[in-house]
């Protein structure tokens, strides 16, 4: 679907072609400055096969976003956005934002799902914003995604500690950069 491509671009800034798929969970870290704030963004990447998808729960809780993502040249990957979302809404903690990115944009001839379907799944979730469409090959859209996914987390998501000045998630309540209580 694209999900490692997408990540690798944004945190390198390079698209690999020869990209393998995610076995189980993988992570990059970037840090961005969003609105004059400074924040750590880590981005978990999790495998799409069903046998993987146990793992899921344990991370998703208590995150502060997700980023579902569809290949607009595979219909069924919509779809399986539903499972994802069952998943995301059964844990304790589940994210307060939520984006949805649709990938492949270069291979728009190709495209299978149209865009009423998709926004109906977006208005069905609740996700924040519009679909946002992204490619990790030409990194059309890649950086206004993540800019909108840390401007959303500064929203909904994260609180400015009081002794450091810093956002960290609601969830703790230990700053994660000075350790101080909230």
């Amino acid at each position: 679907m694209g999900k490692t491509s997408l990540i690798r671009r944004y945190a390198t800034g390079k698209f690999e072609t020869s990209t393998l798929s995610t076995i189980g969970v993988d992570f990059e870290t970037k840090k961005i400055t969003v609105d004059d704030m400074d924040i750590l963004l880590s981005i978990w990447d999790f495998a799409g096969e069903e046998k993987f998808r146990i793992l899921f729960p344990s991370y998703v809780s208590g995150a502060s976003g997700a980023l579902l993502l569809y290949d607009i040249t595979n219909r069924e990957s919509l779809l399986d956005l539903r499972d994802w979302m069952k998943v995301i809404t059964s844990v304790p903690y589940p994210p307060k934002t939520k984006l949805l990115l649709e990938t492949k944009l270069d291979l728009k001839k190709d495209r299978k799902v149209k865009i009423k379907e998709a926004r109906k799944f977006l208005n069905e979730f609740d996700f924040q914003g519009d679909i946002i469409g992204t490619s990790a090959k030409t990194g059309e859209g890649v950086e206004e995604a993540f800019e909108l996914l840390g401007r959303e987390l500064l929203k909904y998501s994260l609180s400015e500690c009081p002794n450091c000045g810093k956002p960290f998630p609601l969830e703790l309540k230990f700053c994660q950069y000075c350790g101080k209580k909230r």
